[in-house]
C-alpha cells in the first residue's frame, strides 16, 4: 500500500520537494495557492517521513487557523495579513492616537503638537511600521536626519524622550517585552545650544521700570515674572484669587488647573510679592475685568504660553538691553539669591526646582516668612 504522504512529494534533478495546495478557505492568509520546499533528501523513505511531518504541522496549523487562533507556524510563508493577526499589533499612527487620548488628556496644545511632531519625523524616516519593527537603525537614521536639518541638541533631547515614551506606553499596552530603540542613543547634546544667560541688573532695572511707565498687562506678566522667577506658563495661567495681596505677607499660590499643567510636583508653592512683583499683583487685582490673572493668554480652554512668549520675548529684546528672553528671568533670580548667599534649598523652593537631595524632601519646607526675608533682600 502506498503511503499517502507520497501523493504530496516529488523529485527534481534527484532531491525531493514537498508540494500540497493550500485548502480553498484559507488561501486569503497565503502569498501562493500551494505551499512547495525541498525536503533536502535523495532518499525515498527520508522524503516519505518529512512528507509525514510537514503535513501533520499544515494539519494542526490550518486547524487552529479555522479556530482563528493566533499560533500559525511561520516557516510556511505566511503573509502579512496573518502576521499582523498573530502579533495583534499596532501601527506608529495608531499607537500616537492611543497615546494622545490617554496621555494628551487636559493637557495643553503644545504637547499634542510636540507629540505629532515627533512622530513624523519617525515616519518621515522610516514610514509608519508596526511598533515592535522599529529597529536600533531607525534611530539611527532619525538622529542623523535631525541634524541634518539643524535641529540643535535639546531639540534632539525633546524628541527622543517624546518617541520613547509614545514606544513604551504602546509596548505596555501590547504587552510587548521588547527593548525601546529609541533608548540610549549617543550624539552630542549640547551642539547648537545656546546658553540662556541671567540678565544682568541694570538691564534687569530698566526693563522693570520701561514696564511700569507702559502699565498695561503684557507688562504686568513681565514684572510679576521678573520679581519671583515663575516659569512663564506658571504666572500666565495664574487666577485673580491666586494673588493674595492684602495678606500680612502679599504672596502668589501657584498649583496645577486644567487649563495649565505645572513641570514637576515641586512646582506647587507659594512665592511672596515683593518689589514689582508685588506692584504688578496690585494693578490686576485693581483691574479684575476677568477670574484669570492675564485674560489676554487664556482666551480659549488652555493657557497660550506660546504666543505670550513669542510677544513678550520679542518686546524685551528690542528694548536694547541685550538677547534676553522670558526665561532669563528665571536664571537672574537664582544668581540674585545666589548674591545675598540664600540657601539652596530656600531657592529651590522659591524657584519650583526638583529637590536635589533625599533630606531637602524632608519636612513641610520654609515658612513663608522666612521665604518672605530672602525675597526682600533681592528687591533692586
Amino acid at each position: 500500500m502506498v503511503d499517502q504522504h507520497s501523493s504530496y512529494i516529488f523529485i527534481k534533478r534527484g532531491v525531493y520537494y514537498y508540494s500540497r495546495r493550500i485548502p480553498s478557505d484559507l488561501r486569503s492568509h497565503y502569498k501562493t495557492e500551494r505551499i512547495v520546499f525541498s525536503l533536502r533528501t535523495s532518499c525515498s523513505n527520508t522524503a516519505t517521513t518529512l512528507a509525514q511531518s510537514a503535513s501533520f504541522k499544515l494539519h494542526k496549523a490550518w486547524t487552529t487557523m479555522r479556530l482563528q487562533d493566533e499560533s500559525i507556524p511561520c516557516e510556511f510563508k505566511l503573509n502579512s495579513y496573518v502576521q499582523e493577526k498573530q502579533n495583534e499589533s499596532i501601527s506608529l499612527k495608531n499607537a500616537t492616537s492611543l497615546y494622545l487620548n490617554q496621555k494628551g488628556k487636559d493637557r495643553s496644545l503644545s504637547f499634542k503638537r510636540g507629540v505629532e511632531r515627533a512622530v513624523g519625523y519617525v515616519i518621515e524616516t522610516s514610514g509608519n511600521k508596526f511598533i515592535e519593527h522599529y529597529k536600533r537603525s531607525d534611530a539611527n537614521k532619525l538622529r542623523d536626519y535631525l541634524f541634518q536639518r539643524g535641529l540643535v541638541g535639546s531639540s534632539l533631547t525633546r524628541t527622543f524622550t517624546t518617541i520613547r515614551a509614545l514606544l513604551n506606553y504602546a509596548y505596555k499596552e501590547q504587552g510587548l517585552t521588547i527593548s525601546n530603540p529609541f533608548s540610549g542613543l549617543n550624539y552630542d547634546r549640547s551642539y547648537g545650544v545656546q546658553e540662556r544667560k541671567p540678565i544682568p541688573q541694570e538691564s534687569l532695572r530698566s526693563i522693570q521700570q520701561r514696564c511700569r511707565a507702559i502699565d498695561d498687562e503684557p507688562r504686568w506678566l513681565i514684572s510679576i515674572v521678573s520679581d519671583t522667577g515663575m516659569r512663564l506658563a506658571e504666572a500666565a495661567g495664574l487666577l485673580i484669587e491666586d494673588l493674595k495681596v492684602n495678606e500680612p505677607i502679599p504672596h502668589v499660590v501657584i498649583k496645577e488647573y486644567p487649563w495649565r499643567r505645572l513641570k514637576t510636583k515641586d512646582s506647587n508653592r507659594v512665592i511672596p510679592l515683593v518689589g514689582e512683583a508685588l506692584w504688578s499683583a496690585k494693578k490686576i487685582v485693581e483691574d479684575q475685568n476677568s477670574h484669570y490673572a492675564f485674560p489676554k493668554y487664556n482666551k480659549t480652554s488652555i493657557t497660550n504660553s506660546n504666543s505670550a512668549s513669542s510677544s513678550l520675548n520679542k518686546w524685551i529684546k528690542g528694548q536694547g538691553n541685550g538677547d534676553y528672553t522670558m526665561h532669563c528671568f528665571r536664571h537672574s533670580l537664582r544668581d540674585r539669591l545666589r548674591a545675598v548667599e540664600c540657601p539652596s534649598d530656600i531657592a529651590d523652593q522659591i524657584g519650583g526646582w526638583s529637590v536635589q537631595s533625599i533630606g531637602q524632601g524632608y519636612g513641610s519646607g520654609y515658612s513663608l516668612k522666612v521665604i518672605e526675608k530672602w525675597m526682600r533682600s533681592i528687591v533692586l
